[in-house]
């Protein structure tokens, strides 16, 4: 009996994960490890639980995929992995920046002042 190795089988997400992981800095290590969730355990995020938990002018990093069921009110910056086409527009209508997670620990390799919504 073989037995298939979890986790993600997309080469540039792992080698994402592996870059943050190398970090040693407590909140990158943290979304390399939602990363590398197995599928069942991956995160999924509707744009009213972003609107629920933030504040405007916050910077938030979404370890998987953006969903848009519900609005956003207020202007974010948000870091995720994946979005749908429709979240994208309405995260595009209020104001909010969306860059990938890769960009943001570019620009804050220290993690500070940055929300982990899962």
């Amino acid at each position: 009996m073989t037995f298939k190795p979890t986790g993600p089988s997309d080469r540039i997400k792992r080698k994402l994960a592996r870059k943050l992981w190398t970090t040693k800095k407590r909140i990158w290590r943290d979304v390399s490890d939602y990363l590398m969730a197995p599928k069942k355990n991956r995160v999924n995020v509707n744009l009213y639980r972003l609107n629920k938990n933030t504040k405007d002018g916050e910077t938030v990093v979404i370890p998987g995929k953006v969903l848009a069921n519900g609005d956003l009110d207020h202007k974010l910056t948000i870091a995720c992995y994946n979005l749908s086409k429709s979240a994208y527009e309405k995260i595009k209508s209020s104001g909010s920046e969306r860059i990938t997670i890769e960009e943001l620990y570019e620009r804050n390799p220290s993690g500070s002042n940055v929300k982990i919504i899962i």
